[in-house]
């Protein structure tokens, strides 16, 4: 009788935690395994923000890997940012499943040679409607989804955004805010600048910091949490395309 290998997974974590994460979830790494992990499987934590990188001799021993958000530019030159575009590059040439989220789509893109730059419009933080590009090439992280939606609802907090993709890299998804919302290159890297893991508590409790050190005003942070009242995000697909994403199916 053939035992399946364990599958194992890496959370690249480019954020330190909050306070109020440590308290509720134990930590972000808990809040992206509950999201995207699944029972039976490995889940590896390091802390890229804090220099923690795997050994290149261990990278063919996992099957995909998530690079988390950031209160930092992926368009920095910190050590560690270098650093995690130069591993980026290495898994992309492996072909191995990468999914960026917020700031790890934007060092995703632009470690594979896009760009990435301050959004002209502003801080985006919310619920924000995803519009998702008709007549794609069929990618198989959607098709275990009933129908592909024509748009999905997300939480998002970023000033920065994608100027430009990679080449050989496809736009999936836009909104009226952010022109890529989403993006994939060759089935194995994946793009996404919203939030699937993030739950109403947790964006509720990152605006009153950026409140309270003066990164958004007042009349801004009331608007972004009366917009987490009216409507809640489509969390349950977002966890799907991801699950379905890094497990190939």
């Amino acid at each position: 009788m053939k035992v399946e290998r364990e599958r194992r997974y890496a959370l690249l974590l480019a954020a330190k935690d909050s306070e109020y994460v440590k308290k509720v979830y134990g930590g972000y790494f808990n809040v992206f395994v509950a999201t995207f992990g699944e029972e039976g499987e490995r889940w590896d934590l390091f802390r890229v923000v804090d220099g923690e990188f795997p050994e290149t001799s261990e990278l063919q021993e996992y099957d995909g890997f998530v690079v988390s958000g950031s209160p930092h530019d992926a368009y920095g030159n910190d050590h560690w940012i270098i650093k995690l575009c130069f591993l980026l590059q290495t898994l992309d040439a492996m072909e191995k499943k990468v999914l960026g989220i917020c700031f790890g789509h934007q060092v995703l893109c632009r470690a594979l040679g896009g760009r990435v730059g301050k959004a002209c419009t502003g801080w985006d933080i919310g619920l924000r409607n995803v519009k998702i590009v008709k007549d794609m090439t069929p990618f198989s992280f959607l098709d275990g989804l009933d129908e592909i939606p024509s748009a999905l609802s997300i939480f998002e907090c970023h000033q920065d955004e994608v100027w430009e993709v990679p080449l050989g890299a496809q736009v999936i998804a836009f909104s009226d805010k952010t022109g890529v919302e989403m993006f994939t290159i060759g089935g194995h890297v994946l793009g996404i600048q919203g939030h699937p893991e993030y739950t109403n508590d947790i964006l509720s409790n990152l605006i009153d910091r950026l409140l309270n050190n003066n990164s958004i005003e007042i009349g801004f942070a009331e608007n972004a949490r009366f917009g987490l009242q009216k409507a809640e995000p489509d969390r349950k697909c977002w966890e799907k395309i991801c699950r379905n994403f890094l497990k190939g199916r």
